[in-house]
């Protein structure tokens, strides 16, 4: 038995908001990581393997903010985040506002195996990533139209947002991407990456990186991603309070995620959603947001893909 899910961002998710030509083109990419990562486990692989190669699968669609669709920092430049976590044994890594690293999720996992450490930032981390032979490209590779003619609306300005606005519809889009995983061995991973906020300034990090806000993973409990405003979700510890709601509480995974998103998220006002799975191979897709880019392969092989908030 093995499950896999995944997102690709939450928020003004809707059919007005989304191009009519841009549907299946995010259908088609959520997908192909759906399918990446399902064969993987089909195979007897590790749902770290899994989760990696479905995050490095929407990090190479530019249509994602991460990696190569990231977003434009105040400075015209892009700062990945990403983190991973393996719940077998509670291992994890994670890295932040790094510079032209192609897939950052596959940083963090070099950070979780190879360095000692669980966070690393900055030109630091960068150093780390060239011992490590991380595979780097150069700003070219990032550049993508959509991105930067977003950027120039607003470079200008102290105004900073979320990925998806345009002038006919000024609403927000939460552009993280995750997977979360069951493998056969009846062990759990999750993993989460993303270029952040357009215009962020001051070297601002959310809650992708942070274990325990946007990403947690416990085989005793569940592996879960997230993707929201991630100020309020680091402030709701979101992705480990699921998991103490199911160890402490014996709530199950969809009430411990109902809870956390439509009740003390909800609360402070933090817009998003985010992704579970359970060591029984459940699965749960929860946000309170308009849409969510969304998807999963459940224990009975039973594939799933959504956009919008009525799917």
């Amino acid at each position: 038995m093995y499950t896999i899910a995944i997102h690709g961002g939450a928020g003004a998710v809707t059919k007005q908001t989304i191009l009519e030509e841009e549907d299946p083109k995010f259908r088609a990419g959520l997908k192909a990581a759906l399918h990446k990562a399902s064969g993987i486990l089909k195979n007897n692989g590790t749902a770290v393997d899994a989760v990696e190669a479905a995050v490095k699968c929407l990090e190479d669609n530019p249509l994602f903010n991460a990696g190569k669709g990231a977003v434009y920092t105040k400075k015209g430049i892009h700062e990945l985040d990403a983190s991973i976590m393996d719940g077998s044994n509670l291992q994890a890594g994670a890295v932040a506002g790094v510079r032209n690293v192609k897939n950052p999720i596959s940083f963090a996992r070099a950070v979780m195996e190879k360095s000692g450490h669980v966070l690393l930032s900055g030109k630091g981390a960068n150093d780390f990533a060239l011992k490590m032979k991380v595979e780097m490209e150069s700003d070219d590779y990032f550049y993508t139209k959509q991105r930067y003619d977003q950027w120039l609306k607003v470079r200008h300005t102290d105004f900073y947002h979320l990925d998806h606005i345009t002038e006919e519809m000024p609403e927000r889009k939460f552009g993280t991407v995750g997977a979360v995983a069951l493998d056969k061995h009846g062990n759990v991973a999750a993993a989460t990456s993303t270029g952040g906020m357009i215009n962020k300034q001051f070297g601002r990090i959310g809650d992708s990186p942070i274990i325990g806000a946007g990403v947690y993973a416990n085989n005793k409990t569940c592996a879960i991603s997230c993707t929201g405003h991630g100020e309020l979700f680091m402030r709701a510890v979101a992705a480990y309070d699921v998991s103490c709601l199911m160890e402490y509480k014996n709530l199950s995974l969809h009430d411990a995620m109902q809870k956390v998103v439509n009740e003390k998220l909800k609360a402070m006002h933090a817009e998003g959603g985010m992704i579970g799975v359970d060591a029984k191979g459940n699965v749960s897709l929860v946000f309170n947001a308009q849409g969510m880019h969304r998807g999963s392969i459940d224990a009975k092989g039973v594939e799933y893909v959504a956009l919008y908030g009525d799917e």
